[in-house]
């Protein structure tokens, strides 16, 4: 990633990168106002309201940041790149520019993609739920989008790349570090064929404020948001909450009544309006352009006796399985007229609902009581 042509705009935003924390709304202001360039000229005379910086502005080097990037085969995305997703342009705070990581250009794989997040501490079910979504959607074509934390996020992450799916994991620190550590297989796997994607400069840290920013790109970035676990103060709770302020649709995984871990999903689905989905193609249908995806009212099997007109299914369901009832019996207990039952049983045997046998009537095995 060589800078010998980067214009004076793009040295800035990633100068902000390293200088300015996700979503400052004041730098927002300064830049719509005066552009990156006379922004960073601002923060780096340190005066005033702008004094926060100085300690930044200090230990400030875009060259050091840019060449960290480049060991780690990172590159800078800025806005008017056409690498740029325009699902971030939603955002009231965009991010200044974006470290991006992998062989995927970023554009291309948001385009049809879902966020799939929840709870770090994820219980077997969650995780296999997570996992199983993230497959499905891979497997028809949709982009899986996470943290790449523990839980929910790495279950989410390894369900797309195990059927050879895209997946970008948007992260809190520098793309160049590996957090959480365990995950540096996990993360390999993702740039090999996706994107690990930052806001903040190479070798920042993962900070607490940083992983709610965060959030809000996962949000943007993608069609929709589905939370699969998550407890009443689940931090995925936020991404659900931004996919919310950005009019994307959203949903929820069910999961035990008595666990406090889908708590959040439940109260979400409850409250919040979120949609209850259960499988990959539910959730194409959620965030599908209308009409895509779109499914089948779900029903249990269809039995022969399901479409019986009302007399009909009087008489069948007067029907004992063995045995046998005479037309008398079959009177007294259906409270219709000879003519109806008569009528009702021939149409029944017709449809091999019913049989006679030395004059007492029976229902058939495959029919429903």
């Amino acid at each position: 990633m060589t800078t010998e042509r980067w214009t004076d705009d793009r040295w800035a935003r990633a100068a902000l990168s390293r200088l300015v924390e996700p979503g400052d709304k004041a730098v927002h202001g300064m830049l719509a106002g005066h552009g990156p360039v006379e922004t960073l000229r601002r923060i780096q005379s340190a005066q005033g309201a702008l004094a926060r910086f100085a300690e930044r502005v200090r230990r400030l080097d875009v060259q050091r940041d840019v060449a960290v990037a480049e060991k780690v085969g990172a590159r800078l995305v800025v806005p008017g790149d056409g690498e740029w997703p325009a699902g971030l342009e939603d955002l009231p705070v965009p991010p200044w520019c974006l470290w991006v990581r992998g062989a995927a250009r970023l554009d291309e794989v948001v385009r049809r993609s879902v966020a799939v997040v929840g709870a770090r501490a994820a219980s077997s079910y969650g995780e296999t739920q997570a996992a199983e979504l993230a497959a499905g959607l891979a497997t028809a074509g949709w982009s899986v989008v996470s943290g790449a934390a523990y839980g929910i996020d790495g279950a989410a992450h390894r369900g797309a790349l195990a059927v050879d799916g895209l997946t970008v994991a948007v992260v809190a620190s520098g793309v160049d570090r590996v957090y959480p550590a365990a995950h540096a297989t996990l993360l390999r796997r993702i740039s090999a064929t996706g994107c690990i994607v930052s806001e903040v400069a190479p070798g920042s840290a993962p900070m607490g404020s940083r992983f709610l920013a965060r959030n809000r790109l996962i949000a943007a970035l993608t069609a929709g948001t589905v939370v699969v676990e998550a407890g009443l103060r689940s931090g995925s709770l936020q991404t659900l909450n931004r996919a919310l302020d950005l009019n994307r649709p959203v949903g929820a995984v069910p999961g035990p009544v008595t666990s406090m871990t889908s708590a959040g999903c439940h109260n979400a689905i409850r409250n919040r309006g979120a949609v209850l989905v259960t499988s990959a193609a539910e959730v194409i249908e959620l965030v599908g352009r209308v009409g895509e995806g779109a499914l089948d009212e779900p029903r249990g099997p269809v039995l022969p006796a399901d479409d019986l007109d009302p007399d009909d299914a009087r008489v069948h369901e007067t029907l004992p399985r063995s045995g046998g009832l005479d037309l008398d019996a079959l009177l007294s207990a259906t409270a219709l007229t000879p003519m109806v039952v008569l009528a009702a049983l021939a149409r029944l045997e017709e449809g091999g609902l019913a049989v006679k046998k030395d004059g007492r009537w029976r229902k058939i095995a495959s029919g429903r009581t």
